[in-house]
């Protein structure tokens, strides 16, 4: 969701996210093979800002521009880039950008064939406790009326609204995943059913 933040805390934001987390994840793909760069939608002005308007939540911002010129560059040379979500403001300052709209910004941008959300639920779930009741498709005609019914509620709210902004964009499909799952990625994309949950048009 979007979290409440000062601006001392935007800081904290920037060097734990930018920084330390980043740096980490990085490291992480090294070691298993990857070949990847971390930067942060600071660099290179890659992801413009502007303060939450409807809410005083702090330096909270929403995104108004995604320049993929850097990220593309990085593909171009086969790297993986990875992304720490901040955004800068036309008069310099920064903004904490909640992770999933600005992966759905960015794939859009990018004209991405699908994005892939990874959280520690198995998906969308008609009976919050039972992950035996696992939705594996929902076309996005179909959300207002699971909204309805309370199937889709919580924090799965802004995850679905995530996915449904991003198919109006232009990609063609988005998956919510268990990360927590070994081989998650492989499973949803490469097995008919998949593991978690994928929205479509």
């Amino acid at each position: 969701g979007l979290r409440y933040t000062d601006e001392e805390t935007v800081d904290v934001v920037q060097m734990v996210l930018a920084g330390k987390v980043n740096k980490r994840l990085v490291h992480h793909l090294h070691l298993h093979g990857g070949h990847a760069i971390g930067i942060c939608g600071l660099d290179d002005g890659m992801i413009k800002a502007k303060k939450v308007e409807d809410k005083d939540i702090g330096f909270v911002g929403d995104i108004i521009d995604v320049d993929t010129t850097l990220v593309e560059g990085i593909l171009d040379q086969h790297y993986i880039p990875v992304i720490s979500t901040v955004g800068g403001g036309e008069n310099g300052e920064v903004y904490n950008i909640n992770a999933d709209i600005a992966a759905a910004k960015i794939a859009a941008a990018l004209g991405a064939e699908k994005l892939l959300l990874m959280t520690d639920v198995r998906g969308l779930l008609r009976d919050k406790d039972d992950e035996n009741t696992l939705i594996h498709s929902v076309n996005v005609s179909e959300v207002p009326q699971l909204k309805s019914q309370g199937v889709i509620k919580g924090g799965m709210i802004p995850k679905i609204e995530t996915c449904v902004n991003a198919i109006k964009n232009g990609v063609k499909s988005c998956h919510i995943i268990d990360g927590r799952i070994e081989h998650a990625l492989l499973y949803e994309i490469f097995t008919t059913e998949g593991i978690g949950t994928m929205i479509f048009e």
